[in-house]
């Protein structure tokens, strides 16, 4: 049995290692869950004698098959809760995910396939991230950070990659979702931020926000 302790750290050391297949320092793992580097290193070995991860001292820590099944299921369960919150009980994108993270700790496989059948099985979460299918498994989104497009050229909002409240509220608050169309007028080298258009107005983004922002020009 997995605790939620090791599963909060399997899901971190995924996220950080391109789903747990890159080695990531036990440093990263600490700034990524917020703990002391020594709590980090006991919690690694506990995940390598369970054949949970792999870990190589000053070469940084992967994760095994099992490991990165076991991460995957809980980024289902986590991703499946957020659509469930918003689209069955009315919660906006920018209040679901720490709810999710309590919910993402429910053991039970027939709950989550159950919810997934009920939601219709939904592929992105409110979001845009991806949602494993019940092996783990899933088809990456195919879509661009928006510093990478081309003044003049345009694109659909897929994906958010801050799902913080106060990052949520401040898209909210200028009018940016997920499916909208937004063109990027001019990059500005000194500081890096970007005018882009809407359909309902011109703004300047900050780099910082615009690092979150992710398009697809294939929709």
């Amino acid at each position: 049995m997995v605790t939620r302790s090791e599963e909060n750290y399997l899901k971190a050391i995924y996220h950080l290692g391109k789903q747990g297949t890159v080695a990531v320092s036990t440093n990263a793992i600490a700034e990524k869950i917020e703990s002391k580097a020594s709590s980090v290193t006991d919690m690694i070995k506990k995940l390598a004698e369970k054949n949970l991860a792999n870990y190589v001292k000053y070469q940084g820590v992967t994760l095994t098959e099992s490991g990165r099944l076991a991460a995957a299921l809980v980024i289902r369960k986590h991703r499946l809760w957020e659509v469930f919150l918003v689209e069955k009980l009315n919660f906006t994108w920018d209040e679901v995910h720490d709810v999710a993270e309590q919910l993402e700790h429910i053991k039970s496989p027939k709950l989550v396939n159950e919810l997934d059948a009920l939601l219709g099985f939904p592929t992105h979460d409110p979001h845009g991230d991806p949602i494993p299918d019940k092996d783990g498994h899933y088809t990456p989104l195919k879509s661009v950070n928006i510093l990478e497009v081309e003044p003049g050229n345009e694109g659909v909002l897929a994906r958010v990659i801050d799902s913080s409240d106060v990052f949520l509220k401040y898209l909210n608050k200028n009018n940016l979702a997920l499916g909208d169309t937004i063109k990027v007028l001019y990059f500005e080298p000194f500081d890096h931020s970007l005018t882009i258009e809407t359909a309902t107005k011109k703004m300047i983004i900050s780099n910082a926000v615009a690092k979150n922002l992710f398009i697809s020009q294939e929709l």
